[in-house]
């Protein structure tokens, strides 16, 4: 014989089952831990503005080393360990996107290099690049129609 049970019922076992998110702790862990990879690489550009380096190309030099890091941190697999405790304040924009080249190409290996690094290295990042491209193309070619 099966138990019926009413909507409310469900409802109310379903709530008291199912575990209570902890949403305030996980947006603050994500601002700090966010925060402080950006106040990082605020400091690489200042620190190379101060050895003489032009801002844009200081910038550039840091958008480097940010990647590197970001590669670097995902092979040790330090990155997943701060995506586990910071949740989305670990794919600040050119970190994540090392991490997101990184780890697929890490995960096929086994496969070989070109098989299976070369092959995969671009399955999650690829569709990045490849609308992000597109938007640019799009954009560029309304502005350069706009300008007239």
């Amino acid at each position: 014989m099966q138990n019926k049970m009413t909507n409310s019922e469900y409802n109310r076992y379903v709530e008291k089952k199912s575990p209570k998110s902890k949403v305030s702790k996980n947006i603050i862990k994500a601002f700090i831990v966010g925060g402080l990879i950006c106040v990082i690489g605020q400091m690489i550009i200042n620190l190379l503005k101060l050895r003489g380096i032009k801002p844009d190309e200081a910038g550039t030099i840091t958008s480097m080393i940010l990647v590197f890091a970001g590669a670097l941190f995902t092979g040790l697999n330090v990155y997943d360990e701060l995506g586990r405790f910071a949740g989305a304040g670990s794919i600040i924009p050119i970190t994540g996107f090392a991490n997101s080249i990184v780890s697929p190409a890490m995960e096929f290996k086994s496969e070989g290099y070109i098989t299976g690094v070369g092959a995969k290295m671009f399955v999650i990042a690829g569709p990045v690049l490849v609308y992000g491209i597109l938007a640019s193309v799009v954009s560029g070619f309304i502005y350069y129609l706009l300008r007239f």
